[in-house]
C-alpha cells in the first residue's frame, strides 16, 4: 500500500512539473519578441501603467481615437499630465513626476536634452520612423525623439482691412497699409525668434545678424498694435478688427475664417517657419520599451491620418494621401515641408535671454 502511494505521488509530481513547464514556454516565447518593433499584446492581468506629459488639447480626441485603442491592445492604462510645456517640462528637471513620455516643442525639448532629462531612444524599435519626413525624424539629434508633427509659421491677413493690398513676403508686414494694424508673436513665445531671423532676412542679411534684425523690428514697432502671447489674443483682435494681419501658426488659420470668412493665409516667399512638436522618453523611466511603442504607433499611418482629418495636427507621415478639403487647415505635403525653415534651437536656447532683454530695452517700448 505504501509503495502505491508513493508511486501515485511521484507521477502527480511529475505532472506538476510539466504543467508548471507548460505556463512557463508562452511567456518565454513572448519575451524573446521584446526587443522587437512589434511586442507581442502584453499579458491580460493588472494593466501596466503609462504616464504621457502633453498640453491636454483636443483631449476628448485623444482618449477615444488614439489613446484607447492603444491601451486596448497593449494591456496598458494611460495616465495624463497635462499643462504647458514650461511647467511640464520644470516638473520633470525637478524629478516631482513619474512620466514616461513628454511631448515638447523643439524648443523646450532642445531645453531637456540639454539639462539630460531624457533616456536615448532605441531607433530600431521605432520602424515608422522610416516613413516621415526627413526633417521630422532627428530634429534635435539621433539619440533623441522625432517630431510627430510639422506646422508652419505664415502670415494671415484680412484683404478688406489691408487696402486691398496683396500680402506675399515677410517684407510686406513693414508696408504703410498695415500701420497700427498688426500683431506680432512675443519674443518670449515659440515663434519668437523666428519673427527675429525673419526680420534679419528683411534686412538683406544672408546670415542671420543680429543687429539688423532688431534694427527691423525697432521700425516696425510702431505699426504693432500688440504683442501676442497666445493665439486667442490674436483670434480675438482679429474678429474685432483691430488687427489686420499678422504672422501666425498655419492650424489657427481655421479659427480667423470662422470669424473672418475672408481670411488668406500665405506662406511668404523667403519661406514660412517650421514649427516641430516632439516626443521623448523621461530617463528613469520603467517603460522604455512601452513608450517606443507608443511613440513608433503615433508616427503610424493610421493614427496619423485619424489626427490630420480631425485638424488636430498635421501629418509627418510620407504615406499618408489627403485631397480636397482633408489637406485645408494643415501643413501637407513634402512640397510644403521641405522648403520650410528650420531654426537652430541649440543657437536660439543659447541667446534667447538676451535676445529677450534686448526686444525689452530696444523694440517694445
Amino acid at each position: 500500500m505504501k509503495k502505491m502511494v508513493r508511486s501515485l505521488l511521484s507521477v502527480s509530481l511529475i505532472g506538476l512539473a510539466l504543467a508548471g513547464c507548460g505556463t512557463n514556454a508562452p511567456k518565454e516565447q513572448a519575451n524573446t519578441g521584446a526587443g522587437a518593433a512589434t511586442p507581442a499584446p502584453a499579458p491580460k492581468g493588472e494593466p501596466t501603467q503609462l504616464v504621457i506629459s502633453t498640453w491636454g488639447f483636443s483631449d476628448d480626441f485623444f482618449k477615444k481615437e488614439i489613446y484607447a485603442p492603444f491601451e486596448k491592445e497593449h494591456n496598458v492604462k494611460i495616465v495624463l499630465d497635462t499643462g504647458n510645456n514650461a511647467d511640464r517640462l520644470n516638473k520633470v528637471r525637478q524629478g516631482t513626476s513619474n512620466v514616461d513620455l513628454i511631448y515638447l516643442s523643439d524648443y523646450y525639448a532642445q531645453q531637456g536634452i540639454d539639462a539630460g532629462v531624457f533616456e536615448k531612444i532605441d531607433r530600431s524599435r521605432i520602424p515608422n520612423l522610416n516613413d516621415i519626413y526627413d526633417m521630422a525624424k532627428a530634429p534635435l539629434g539621433q539619440d533623441y525623439g522625432p517630431a510627430y508633427t510639422i506646422a508652419q509659421l505664415g502670415i494671415a491677413y484680412n484683404p478688406k482691412a489691408t487696402g486691398g493690398k496683396e500680402l506675399k513676403s515677410w517684407s510686406d508686414l513693414w508696408s504703410p497699409e498695415l500701420a497700427k494694424k498688426l500683431t506680432m508673436p512675443n519674443i518670449t513665445g515659440t515663434t519668437g525668434p523666428m519673427i527675429l531671423d525673419a526680420a534679419s532676412r528683411v534686412a538683406g542679411s544672408t546670415q542671420f545678424n543680429e543687429d539688423q534684425a532688431f534694427a527691423k523690428l525697432k521700425d516696425l514697432n510702431k505699426s504693432v498694435v500688440k504683442y501676442y502671447g497666445q493665439t486667442s489674443e490674436f483670434v480675438n483682435m482679429f474678429a474685432q478688427g483691430e488687427i489686420a494681419a499678422g504672422p501666425i501658426m498655419e492650424m489657427y488659420v481655421k479659427d480667423l475664417k470662422a470669424a473672418v470668412p475672408e481670411t488668406k493665409f500665405i506662406t511668404p516667399t523667403e519661406g514660412g517657419y517650421a514649427i516641430m512638436n516632439t516626443v521623448n522618453i523621461v530617463k528613469g523611466s520603467k517603460n522604455k520599451q512601452l513608450a517606443e511603442d507608443f511613440i513608433n504607433y503615433h508616427l503610424s499611418k493610421e493614427v496619423q491620418e485619424k489626427v490630420a482629418k480631425a485638424k488636430v495636427d498635421s501629418p509627418v507621415n510620407t504615406k499618408l494621401q489627403l485631397t480636397g478639403a482633408d489637406t485645408q487647415g494643415i501643413t501637407y505635403g513634402a512640397d510644403t515641408v521641405n522648403k520650410l525653415i528650420k531654426l537652430d534651437m541649440k543657437l536660439v536656447n543659447q541667446n534667447l535671454k538676451a535676445w529677450i532683454d534686448r526686444f525689452n530695452k530696444q523694440v517694445a517700448q
